[in-house]
């Protein structure tokens, strides 16, 4: 079947599949994968310690795939400086600049005149409106469902999704919740021209930085296993339920502050769980989506079944091209 959209057009991708950005886990191997099987994999900047560090990785996946890749950029509420790690991605003229978090126009403003494509990840229709003013290429719409850092507005992708296609000329693509094809599918059936996924793309076995009692979490969670922190600091964020994140929400109900948090939500607390697998030391971000994971595939595996429930769905729809 064809599966051209704007968004397979302006990513020069085959499937409209994104892999999202994943902190501490997105790196060659599985950018690579995801670009293989015909998807846009990334590679997470600003989880990376230096420009340097950037570069190499940046050279590592142009051995593993010929394919289309993207670099993301986490613009964090307290994250470091990103200007040098940006100055990597124009030096090597990679394909795709994904920006979270943050606000995205400095980057826009700095990608422009690259042919570099610009994906900015929005939870509100004011934000996609923005984006697109701004100059983005495309928007990521997450909604509620969604694992990380969410918007503050707690508005599920069914009704975001939707509101934003009828607010942007731009291509939207459709991210919280969605694990297989039919996500997918009611996904454009809202009007998005491509999907985004982080949580499930965890749980593939080219997820090699994802520790094994991570990703047996995911697997054996459903989607009442998942808890918001952060609320207190004005970033709610999506995280696997356990003592650490229940200790979290604790302490900003009795001392909302960056101050007495840091600690709890640093990056090295979510390596801890993540790389490791210490639970009872730090969390890891998750989606929703944990309640549809029933396995540990490969991405190619992964891609490939999505694909066939997607054609499976649109024969039912009488699409037989």
């Amino acid at each position: 079947m064809d599966w051209q959209t704007r968004v397979t057009d302006l990513l020069h991708i085959q499937y409209p599949i994104i892999q999202g950005g994943l902190a501490h886990l997105a790196y060659a191997e599985l950018a690579s994968a995801v670009s293989n099987a015909g998807g846009l994999g990334q590679i997470t900047a600003m989880s990376l310690p230096s420009p340097e560090a950037l570069k190499l990785e940046i050279q590592k996946i142009r051995t593993m795939t010929s394919k289309p890749f993207g670099v993301n950029y986490a613009i964090g509420q307290h994250g470091r400086s990103y200007e040098d790690m940006l100055q990597v991605a124009i030096d090597e003229k990679v394909p795709v600049v994904t920006m979270t978090g943050g606000n995205p126009a400095p980057i826009l403003k700095k990608l422009e005149g690259t042919e570099i494509k610009k994906l900015v990840l929005v939870a509100a229709r004011r934000q996609a409106k923005k984006a697109e003013d701004l100059g983005a290429d495309a928007v990521m719409v997450v909604g509620q469902e969604g694992g990380g850092h969410l918007g503050r507005d707690d508005v599920g992708t069914m009704v975001l999704v939707p509101q934003v296609v009828d607010a942007v000329s731009i291509p939207v693509i459709a991210s919280g919740g969605i694990g297989d094809g039919r996500g997918w599918m009611a996904a454009q059936a809202l009007g998005a021209e491509g999907i985004e996924m982080g949580t499930r793309f965890i749980a593939t076995k080219e997820c090699v930085h994802a520790s094994e009692p991570y990703k047996q979490a995911l697997l054996n969670s459903t989607e009442n296993d998942t808890i918001v922190i952060k609320r207190s600091l004005g970033a709610p964020a999506r995280a696997l339920d356990n003592s650490w994140t229940r200790r979290i929400v604790e302490i900003e109900q009795e001392q909302p502050t960056y101050e007495a948090l840091k600690e709890y939500i640093s990056g090295e607390a979510n390596m801890k769980y993540i790389h490791v697998g210490n639970e009872s030391e730090g969390f890891g971000w998750a989606g929703q989506v944990t309640g549809l994971i029933h396995d540990i595939p490969t991405v190619e595996e992964l891609v490939e079944r999505m694909v066939a429930e997607a054609e499976q769905i649109r024969r039912r729809w009488g699409i037989t091209e």
